[in-house]
């Protein structure tokens, strides 16, 4: 029997699907800007297990492969680090501020790279 359940169910396993399939095929650059609105979204909706997560997938993302590389992946490692601690402070507007600004660097750079 087809009931308003099955077709709820229907419809969630579509959305799923669709989640699914956007972020298999898309890019590195294009997840990093997703985990960065997430990370911003639960900020600011005062989430600190869900915002904490989304930076420590961005802590897991960093790159040390070269000299150059490995410099700016441990300045962010410290800004992502300061984040969780001042989330755990409750201070919310602080990473708000600093995930917002770094998402919108990110954002420059990928678009002056054209991988936007």
């Amino acid at each position: 029997m087809y009931t308003a359940a099955t077709a709820n169910r229907s419809r969630v396993n579509r959305a799923n699907s669709y989640v699914v399939n956007s972020v298999l095929e898309t890019t590195p650059e294009k997840l990093i800007m997703k985990v960065y609105d997430f990370a911003i979204a639960k900020c600011k909706s005062r989430d600190l297990e869900k915002t904490n997560s989304a930076l420590n997938e961005l802590i897991f993302a960093l790159n040390y492969d070269t000299d150059e590389v490995r410099e700016i992946s441990l300045g962010l490692l410290k800004l992502y680090k300061f984040c969780q601690d001042q989330m755990r402070k409750r201070n919310y507007g602080v990473v708000e501020k600093i995930l917002s600004d770094l998402r919108e660097a990110w954002l420059d750079v990928l678009k002056q790279q054209g991988k936007l």
